[in-house]
């Protein structure tokens, strides 16, 4: 082990949220042993935290726009119901010709439907909605809470830097500071939220390291958050030297811009990156965020019980599909059965757990709904 590892794995060992932040970014950048005693570290972290349990939660994902038709949402939320789930997340811009008052009525139909907890609204969305009823946030949030908004996504977050943010999407992503209005306003009025991070493209290890540093703020002053996930980005979501030159992306020079997508290619995360954030993120939260997820959908199943391993303790959503319109939610096609869960749950010699969105336990109904329902028939 090299010898500044040892240093802040030492002190680390006592008080894992104290390190400055200049350790942190230098413990992403942990290889070989280093990076399996930091990964250890984690792990024992984590047992401390929330004991040798494997959370994970049945729920649906379903876009906006189909959230927001009645014809195609009551089946799928009845369906949804019916397969055991306790969430049904909706995430996506509503449509430009959406009535003024679409995302509450949404609420409101989903909620009235079945007893599940509704996860909606990432934080432009929440604008939007605000907007289009002429409503602050803040007043727009409280009336959806009273509606049963359940949570909010806290997803979107990318990096909490306006200049990635720019290089990312073209300009049209909300900026940092917004972005972290918008999510606070939620915690404030009693909803809680996730915490997220897009990692693997251009940001560097100070960059990350500054992002879980706003997140802990953020829990520092609201206590709202219920868990991190960090999520490696998608190829598809890369910028291309096209897009970039088109949009100019907020920077001050399209060559700039192409010489980050260069850097880029050399750059994608990595199983050593992945594993030493997953790592890095359980200490620097420690205390703050009790959970941190395992971003099943984009990791994979390798890489999810390598950081399962290493500070990641929650399996996060089954993503129940069902018969009707497996093609509703953005992540349809990839789902864990009970089955899947379990079997993890024994390779790690952990106990599964199904929670609810905000980490309580199932109800014992709703628990044997999913299992009579996973059983060989």
């Amino acid at each position: 082990m090299t010898a500044p590892v040892r240093t802040h794995l030492a002190r680390a060992e006592s008080d894992p949220a104290g390190l400055p932040d200049d350790a942190y970014a230098e413990l992403l950048t942990a290889d070989g042993d280093d990076l399996e005693a930091l990964c250890a570290l984690a792990d024992h972290l984590r047992r401390e935290a929330v004991g040798d349990q494997l959370t994970f939660v049945a729920n649906r994902n379903l876009d906006t726009p189909v959230a927001a038709d009645p014809g195609r949402a009551d089946p799928l939320v009845d369906e949804a119901w019916a397969l055991g789930a306790t969430e049904v997340c909706v995430q996506g811009p509503l449509p430009a010709d959406a009535p003024t008052t679409a995302a509450l009525d949404l609420v409101a139909r989903i909620t009235g439907r079945a007893p599940l907890h509704l996860h909606a609204f990432r934080p432009a969305e929440v604008a939007d909605a605000a907007a289009r009823l002429a409503l602050s946030p803040r007043e727009f949030l409280t009336a959806a809470r009273d509606a049963g908004l359940g949570s909010v996504p806290g997803t979107a977050a990318r990096i909490l830097d306006d200049g990635i943010r720019a290089w990312l999407t073209g300009g049209t992503d909300i900026p940092a500071a917004r972005w972290t209005e918008l999510v606070t306003t939620a915690h404030e009025v009693g909803l809680r939220s996730t915490a997220t991070m897009v990692y693997g493209h251009v940001e560097t290890p100070a960059e990350q390291v500054a992002h879980l540093r706003a997140l802990a703020t953020i829990q520092d002053r609201t206590g709202g958050f219920t868990e991190f996930i960090p999520m490696p980005i998608l190829p598809e979501a890369l910028p291309t030297a096209r897009r970039v030159a088109d949009r100019g992306c907020g920077d001050p020079g399209v060559e700039r811009q192409q010489s980050r997508i260069a850097r880029t290619r050399s750059v994608r995360s990595s199983t050593r990156e992945t594993r030493a954030l997953y790592a890095v993120a359980r200490l620097l939260l420690h205390g703050r965020i009790d959970h941190v997820q395992a971003a099943w959908p984009k990791l994979g199943a390798e890489l999810t019980v390598a950081v399962l391993r290493g500070g990641a303790d929650d399996a996060g959503g089954l993503l129940l599909d069902g018969a009707l319109d497996p093609a509703a939610g953005a992540e349809a096609g990839r789902r864990l059965t009970l089955g899947d869960v379990e079997r993890l749950a024994a390779a790690l010699g952990r106990t599964p757990r199904q929670r609810t969105t905000v980490y309580g336990d199932a109800s014992p109904e709703r628990q044997a709904v999913l299992r009579e329902l996973a059983a060989p028939r």
